[in-house]
C-alpha cells in the first residue's frame, strides 16, 4: 500500500476519547487472532513492555484473553504516554486508516471493520483540519505580535532620533562661534533630512581652473518628488539680504531642473524675499526660517509635508516665503 493519508497529527495531540473508543472497537474486527492483534500493534512500533503480558496469556491461557481487553490496554498505555509514544500513536492511525484488505476479518465482522475505519478516517481529518487551522490562527497571531513589536520598535526609534535631533538643534543656541554653529547646522538638518525620508546629499564645493580655487559651495541638497533642491543655511543675527540671498540664486539658475532652499535662522530682508519672488519664474524658490522647521519637530510634524506644501505655494501664489 503506497498511498499515505492526510494525516498530520499536532505533536501535543492524544487520542479524544471517540477516536479511543473507536480504535478499540476497530482493531480486533481486523484480526481473526489474538496474535494477529498484537502483531498489528508490534509493527506499529509499541514498546516490548507494553506487550509482554499480553503475548505471555496468549500463550500459556490463549482463551482467558479477549481481543477487545488487548486493543483497550495498549491504546490506554500508548495514550498516556506522552510525546514518548507520539510516533507509535501516529503510526497506529496511519495503519488503521490505510486498511484495504478486509480479508483478515471474520466474515460477520467485515462490514463493521469497513465502516468504522472510514469513519475513523473522518475524524482524523476533521481533527487534524482543527488543528491546521489553529496553527493558522497562530501563525497569524504571532506575525501581528511581530508586526505590532516592530512597529511599536520603529516608532520608539523614531521618537529617540527625533529627540537626538532636536536636543542638537537646541544646543547650537548655546554655540558663539558662528562657523561652529554653521557647520553643526549643516550637519543637523541634514541628517533631520536624511531622518524625514528626503535623498540628501551633503555640502559639496565646486572648484575651478588651476589657481582659482572654489568657485562655488553648496550647504547640501536634498530630492523631493523627484526634484533636486540645493540647501543654503545661514545662522546669522541679522536678516537675510539679497547680496547673501544672490550666490544661491545663482548656483539654482546654473543648474537645469533644479530648485533651491534657503534656510535662515534670522529671516530674510523684504528685498531678499523679492528678489526670490521674481526668481520664481525660472525656477521653484523657497525661503524657510529655522524657527519653522523647529516647530515641525515639536509638533512631531512631517517634514516632507511642510517643504511640499512650501513648494506648492511658492509655484501656485508665487510666494517663496510662505508661512502658516
Amino acid at each position: 500500500m503506497d498511498t499515505e493519508p492526510n494525516i498530520s497529527l499536532d505533536q501535543s495531540y492524544h487520542y479524544p476519547p471517540e477516536l479511543l473508543e473507536m480504535l478499540t472497537e476497530v482493531i480486533p474486527c481486523l484480526f481473526k487472532s489474538k496474535q494477529g492483534v498484537i502483531d498489528f500493534f508490534r509493527g506499529a512500533g509499541t514498546p516490548t513492555p507494553y506487550l509482554a503480558d499480553w503475548q505471555s496469556k496468549v500463550r500459556t491461557d490463549r482463551d482467558s484473553v479477549k481481543k477487545h481487553e488487548i486493543a483497550r490496554d495498549v491504546l490506554r498505555q500508548l495514550n498516556e504516554g506522552g510525546d514518548k509514544t507520539l510516533a507509535q500513536r501516529r503510526e497506529v492511525i496511519k495503519r488503521v486508516s490505510e486498511f484495504e484488505d478486509f480479508s483478515t476479518c471474520y466474515e460477520n465482522d467485515r462490514y463493521k471493520a469497513q465502516g468504522l475505519v472510514a469513519q475513523i478516517l473522518k475524524v482524523v481529518n476533521v481533527k487534524d483540519s482543527f488543528t491546521r487551522m489553529n496553527l493558522e490562527r497562530e501563525k497569524e497571531r504571532k506575525e501581528r505580535q511581530a508586526a505590532y513589536t516592530a512597529s511599536v520598535e520603529a516608532k520608539q526609534k523614531e521618537a529617540k532620533e527625533r529627540a537626538t535631533i532636536k536636543d542638537s538643534l537646541y544646543k547650537l543656541f548655546a554655540e558663539r562661534d558662528p562657523y561652529k554653529r554653521g557647520k553643526q547646522l549643516e550637519g543637523i538638518l541634514n541628517r533631520l533630512f536624511s531622518f524625514a525620508g528626503f535623498l540628501v546629499r551633503e555640502a559639496f564645493t565646486l572648484k575651478g581652473d588651476e589657481g582659482q580655487g572654489i568657485i562655488e559651495q553648496i550647504d547640501g541638497a536634498v530630492e523631493i518628488d523627484g526634484i533636486l533642491y540645493l540647501v543654503e543655511m545661514k545662522w546669522w543675527n541679522e536678516p537675510i539680504g539679497r547680496q547673501e540671498i544672490a550666490p544661491h540664486l545663482v548656483s539654482v539658475y546654473g543648474r537645469a531642473n533644479v530648485g533651491g532652499i534657503f534656510i535662515s535662522y534670522s529671516g530674510f530682508s523684504p528685498a531678499a524675499i523679492e528678489d526670490a519672488r521674481t526668481g520664481l519664474v525660472q525656477r521653484v524658490f523657497v525661503l524657510t526660517e529655522l524657527q519653522e522647521i523647529i516647530q515641525v519637530i515639536d509638533r512631531e510634524a512631517n517634514l516632507t509635508t511642510f517643504f511640499k506644501e512650501k513648494i506648492n505655494r511658492a509655484k501656485s501664489d508665487r510666494n517663496p516665503f510662505y508661512k502658516r
